[in-house]
């Protein structure tokens, strides 16, 4: 848990109530903060799998880099390997591969510094969002309702050196769908309407707010089929596998859904979704961590 990526931490929130869950049910975990520090205990003996809640890239433990490290020393870790992991932190390269795959996403344009983001938008036509490509948790995300709103997105920008996704903003209902390996392979949790107090959900509503209103189920009737089998096909689709959380739109005006993103490492704070998705099904938070880290069980045996 922790890191050094911006999400460092929601991931320590996360790290801690996972950790209390897993040792409630008997479990010999310990905490450790960061890849490096991760690394020097392997090396050390006395790992046998690892329960990532790192968040973000760059330090953090979704992009890939340390599904690769522990592929090579040989410990078996929860969540997706290294190419869902690299592929679903990089929003841009998601969305390519749904689209090639004819699964439903918002307009989009990716911006590298020094792109006219003035135009940019004039193609999409406004609203829009801003937010670079390879990162979580509504970090360095700007809603766009005119083109004054640009500035603070251009100042961002001027700074940042990875690349930025501007989105088409599907004005409706913002929902999310868990999944959760069986052990037969993933399925869909009930989905999540979430409903902010606020014009959007952003980092305060995400972790900080209270008001913050949580629909489960988030749609009615056979809608909800659909949604979990576009968000179970958005899953497969780029390689993940284990656990993770898939954020959709649905248009307010034709019903439509629009995949967003893929998590890999969900949140397991206080405000985190997947939990409440499976406090649905009876899934208590102690079972649930269970049954993500159950996953490296299979793992092994298959070595």
């Amino acid at each position: 848990m922790g890191g050094t990526s911006a999400e460092r931490e929601v991931s320590l929130d996360s790290g801690r109530n996972v950790l209390e869950a897993l040792q409630a049910r008997g479990v010999d975990a310990f905490s450790v903060d960061g890849v490096p520090a991760l690394v020097e205990r392997v090396r050390q003996g006395g790992v046998d799998r690892v329960f990532n809640i790192l968040h973000g890239n760059k330090g953090g433990g979704e992009d890939g880099v340390l599904q690769g490290v522990l592929e090579v020393l040989g410990v078996p870790y929860t969540g997706s390997g290294v190419l869902g992991s690299a592929l679903s932190m990089d929003k841009i390269r998601t969305k390519q591969v749904w689209l090639s795959c004819g699964l439903p996403t918002p307009r989009f344009v990716r911006l590298v510094n020094g792109d006219d983001m003035q135009a940019a938008a004039r193609s999409l036509g406004l609203p829009v969002f801003v937010k670079p490509s390879c990162e979580g948790s509504s970090v360095g995300a700007f809603r766009i309702q005119e083109e004054a709103d640009l500035a603070a997105a251009q100042a961002f920008a001027a700074h940042y050196d990875g690349e930025l996704l501007m989105e088409q903003m599907i004005v409706g209902d913002e929902l999310t769908v868990g999944v959760l390996d069986d052990g037969t392979g993933p399925s869909a949790l009930p989905s999540i309407r979430i409903v902010p107090k606020g014009e959007w959900y952003d980092y305060n509503a995400k972790y900080m707010a209270d008001d913050t209103q949580y629909l489960c189920p988030g749609v009615e009737d056979s809608a909800e089929a659909e949604l979990q089998r576009i968000a179970l096909d958005a899953f497969e689709a780029v390689e993940c596998r284990g656990w993770g959380r898939v954020d959709v739109m649905r248009d307010r005006a034709t019903g439509a859904f629009y995949l967003l993103e893929v998590n890999t490492a969900p949140g397991m704070t206080s405000h985190s979704l997947v939990p409440k998705a499976a406090a649905q099904l009876g899934i208590g938070f102690e079972e649930l961590c269970w049954r993500v880290l159950e996953g490296t069980l299979a793992e092994v045996a298959g070595r």
